[in-house]
């Protein structure tokens, strides 16, 4: 009976999107195409150098050597193994989703158990510093300094997800690891051993390397796009606006101003449009926003969400320890934006409107506006590129394995 009416369910849900985009043709293509430009321009170019590079790093058993020596670390904080250090690095710095990606792929090299991967996965799967400086702060606000709060809000904030989580599946007999010292000489070894292992020459992992991180990018755009599409739908139809009417209650209970209710369900979908939304509500305040923004830069979205469940999806990984790590982290970061708004924000932004030159602008600004300009213009290029490239290779090998 349950598999029947998943069935139903899965089948009502596709008829309902596709009647939805032959009854609005326009808008459906128009929210197409500003999600295909969100991955062409920005997610793309920004992703895939981090991703060939990981893949490299794991290949080469750096990951292996870098994870004995942050054994000592991470396993008293998160009750991971040091080789998450690689994940949470590399999670921060290039944005979501390759805290899960990675964790997957460290998972199907045995690095992991489940419930270490689930642990990890938890807290390394966060929004990049261009998205929130850039994007955010800069693209939205227009206030670089609001980067600073959001930033460290969102980042302070997982690491208290990835305390909490460190007691998931505790007494799971495969959680337990043996507690080992720090030691240059076995990270080495264990290095050039997982080097021999993997055996194939260096062409050979650096075509995979292309190939496998071009398709998980190619999954992301089409998650990208089709979130774009129906968040858009279910606002045409007037589903988005019956679901709000129940948030609006909420959020007055909490204080806050009923407008931020379609903003919140949009960001709750798709992250970037719901941030915008929120920047452009008259009737907040800006400790309000700030307080709403972070907590969807913390739930991720259902657009990444669906991403990291395609990804997990490929391991034993469960869903569910990351969907409620989600709403842990959003529930941390905007409880640190309510606490950290005056010293982080109000006191710094009026000593600067008295200390500063009128003329004075901010280097974060320069910075972070040159980069977004930069994959503006130059990001399409790099994509198409790096397609071709990844054709070319895929039609070399399949000339040669004939």
């Amino acid at each position: 009976m349950k598999s029947k009416l998943k069935s139903l369910v899965l089948a009502a849900a596709a008829s309902f999107v596709a009647f939805s985009i032959i009854k609005f043709p326009d808008q459906s293509l128009e929210a197409s195409l500003r999600g295909l430009t969100l991955w062409w321009e920005i997610v793309f170019p920004s992703l895939l150098p981090f991703f060939i590079t990981s893949e490299l790093l794991i290949a080469f058993g750096v990951v292996k050597f870098f994870g004995i020596l942050c054994e000592p670390i991470m396993r008293p904080l998160f009750n991971v193994p040091g080789a998450g250090s690689f994940v949470w690095a590399m999670g921060m710095a290039s944005g979501y989703p390759s805290g899960a990606k990675l964790t997957a792929r460290l998972r199907q090299e045995r690095q992991l158990s489940r419930i270490e991967a689930e642990r990890l996965v938890a807290f390394t799967n966060a929004s990049n510093p261009l998205f929130i400086f850039g994007a955010i702060s800069v693209g939205f606000f227009h206030d670089p300094q609001l980067g600073v709060l959001l930033a460290t809000c969102h980042y302070v904030g997982n690491f208290l997800v990835g305390i909490t989580m460190r007691f998931h599946g505790k007494n799971h007999p495969l959680s337990y690891r043996r507690k080992d010292r720090f030691s240059f000489k076995r990270a080495f070894y264990a290095l050039h051993e997982t080097r021999i292992r993997d055996g194939r020459p260096f062409g050979k992992v650096f075509g995979d390397s292309v190939i496998t991180s071009i398709q998980t990018l190619l999954m992301i755009g089409g998650f990208i796009i089709i979130f774009s599409v129906l968040n858009k739908l279910l606002f045409l139809v007037g589903i988005t606006p019956f679901i709000a009417t129940f948030f609006q209650y909420i959020l007055s209970m909490l204080g806050f101003s009923a407008d931020l209710s379609i903003p919140f369900i949009s960001g709750l979908f798709e992250i970037t449009l719901g941030a915008q939304m929120i920047a452009q509500t008259e009737q907040s305040t800006l400790l309000q926003q700030v307080i709403i923004v972070c907590f969807i830069l913390a739930f991720n979205g259902f657009s990444v969400q669906a991403q990291v469940a395609s990804i997990l999806s490929e391991t034993d990984i469960r869903f569910a320890p990351y969907f409620f790590a989600r709403i842990l982290h959003g529930i941390y970061a905007s409880l640190l934006a309510l606490i950290l708004f005056q010293p982080l924000y109000s006191t710094i932004k009026t000593e600067n409107v008295y200390d500063l030159p009128v003329s004075a602008t901010p280097t974060t600004n320069v910075q972070w506006e040159n980069i977004l300009h930069f994959l503006h213009q130059f990001g399409p290029v790099f994509t198409m590129c790096s397609l071709m490239i990844g054709m070319f290779i895929l039609l070399n090998r399949t000339f040669l394995s004939k």
